[in-house]
């Protein structure tokens, strides 16, 4: 059975569950429908139907007093009406602060009581059943759970839920509510002219994707800026994956040949290159690439190796590709190394009996294995690189600077990518909040479809026992 459908029928099981107990329920139960933990409380639960009605409690008062106004605010597409500033007041002869509307906290507090009121859908079908199991386990001739009942399986059978417990609250607050503020930031107009509490924000419905993906705007517009910077980020994560990827295999095949001496050596030099923290590295090539740094002294030219703009800055951007691999090949070193090491010698064996060359054996046999372990990885290499903030940042700060082909009004770089040019139009003078995020959902929307799309139809997935 599929998860597609497995899911869909757990969806029909647990709607019948709910109609089932309200069809065939008894009046506490179906009390429990309007007042949580009734049905626990009728059978003798009473300290598990007070927690319910609590819980029911303390989210109708929260509803009532703080966030249910939010939510309004939400759907009635009003994100504050009344601006903060100052008035004077004729008694006390002073200008005196009125606090106003800050669409920043009514949007960030709506998405908090719509994530509050999942929760509480969840609590109360809980209740429900719950309360629907006593009917049925009374019906058999069996005794209602008691509280010591409920530790020993909880702490047994199902001690899987206090443990996944915190890591699940901390996925809600900290990925899925920053998600979902995200994608409602792309509907409205929250930049530097939309600057609360000074300054409201309101929803602009597409008109932000309109301003990404239309191209009326000419050559400065944002619409041909994405297009280039999309280009250069599916180049870059093209080659700084398979460029690393393909030249760590060659290393790593070179020095476990046979006759090779010192293997440990060279693998140790390695090991140490990766020792040495990344962002000190990449800030000591950009020393080194300076146009007055230690390369041009040496050569006795003046090349701007990290500003050309010549060619759509073609030599700032192979520069970069070539940092990368200095600093990512010992990685992919050291992972094919292991798996070179684990390839069965019954495969060599039988390809030298059929004849086959050193280069037939790495094509047909060394190739293939290697990819099928390595499939996952290069995915999340590609992802990676898409989102590789650190290389693009602290080489060459996205620039160098290109006004004619990136529009000064974009905020966007020659060697931008989209991760850059989103944290940009954050942190500039002029800070583009909603274009951002529209820009934070592409990228997101790049990442899951390829890395599902190309790992379902790779091999490590279709023949995932060939090597095993």
């Amino acid at each position: 059975m599929s998860d597609k459908v497995r899911k869909k029928r757990e969806g029909k099981n647990l709607f019948h569950k709910l109609s089932s107990a309200l069809k065939n329920g008894s009046y506490a139960t179906r009390l429990s429908f309007f007042f949580m933990g009734c049905g626990q409380i009728a059978r003798g639960q009473v300290v598990k139907g007070g927690l319910y009605l609590l819980f029911q409690t303390a989210f109708s008062l929260f509803m009532i007093f703080f966030g249910g106004r939010y939510i309004a605010h939400l759907f009635s597409g009003d994100l504050g009406r009344k601006l903060s500033g100052e008035i004077w007041n004729e008694e006390l002869q002073i200008f005196e602060k009125v606090q106003g509307d800050n669409s920043f906290l009514i949007l960030l507090y709506g998405v908090v009581s719509l994530l509050l009121i999942g929760v509480f859908l969840v609590v109360w079908a809980m209740n429900v059943r719950g309360s629907y199991e006593n009917d049925k386990r009374l019906r058999r001739g069996e005794r209602v759970l008691t509280i010591k009942d409920d530790w020993r399986i909880l702490l047994n059978e199902r001690f899987y839920l206090p443990l996944l417990f915190l890591p699940f609250v901390g996925l809600l607050v900290f990925t899925v509510m920053p998600l979902v503020f995200m994608v409602l930031i792309a509907f409205t107009n929250y930049d530097y002219a939309h600057m609360p509490p000074g300054k409201l924000f309101d929803w602009v419905g597409f008109s932000n994707f309109k301003t990404l993906f239309s191209f009326s705007g000419g050559t400065t517009g944002f619409a041909f800026v994405f297009l280039r910077v999309l280009i250069w980020t599916f180049v870059w994560a093209f080659f700084a994956t398979f460029t690393n990827y393909f030249l760590g295999l060659l290393i790593a095949l070179l020095i476990n040949k046979k006759g090779i001496k010192l293997k440990a050596l060279w693998r140790t030099l390695f090991v140490i290159a990766i020792a040495v923290p990344q962002f000190v590295t990449l800030l000591l090539m950009q020393k080194i690439l300076d146009g007055d740094g230690i390369l041009n002294k040496i050569l006795g030219t003046n090349i701007l190796w990290l500003a050309d703009q010549r060619y759509l800055s073609l030599l700032p951007r192979l520069m970069i590709i070539l940092v990368n691999i200095w600093i990512g090949v010992p990685y992919t070193l050291l992972m094919c190394s292991g798996i070179l090491m684990n390839i069965p010698t019954d495969y060599y064996e039988a390809a030298r009996i059929d004849g086959a060359s050193p280069a037939k054996m790495f094509i047909h046999v060394t190739l293939p294995y290697m990819l099928q372990v390595t499939t996952p990885y290069l995915i999340t290499q590609f992802v990676g690189n898409i989102n590789n903030f650190n290389v693009i940042w602290l080489l060459t700060g996205g620039g160098p600077v290109d006004n004619l082909h990136y529009g000064g009004g974009s905020q966007a770089q020659s060697t931008d990518l989209l991760v850059t040019w989103l944290y940009r139009l954050t942190v500039d003078q002029n800070p583009k909040y909603n274009v951002a995020s529209v820009i934070g959902i592409v990228i997101f929307v790049i990442s899951a479809v390829l890395s599902l799309i190309t790992y379902n139809r790779t091999s490590a997935v279709k023949g995932e026992d060939t090597f095993q």
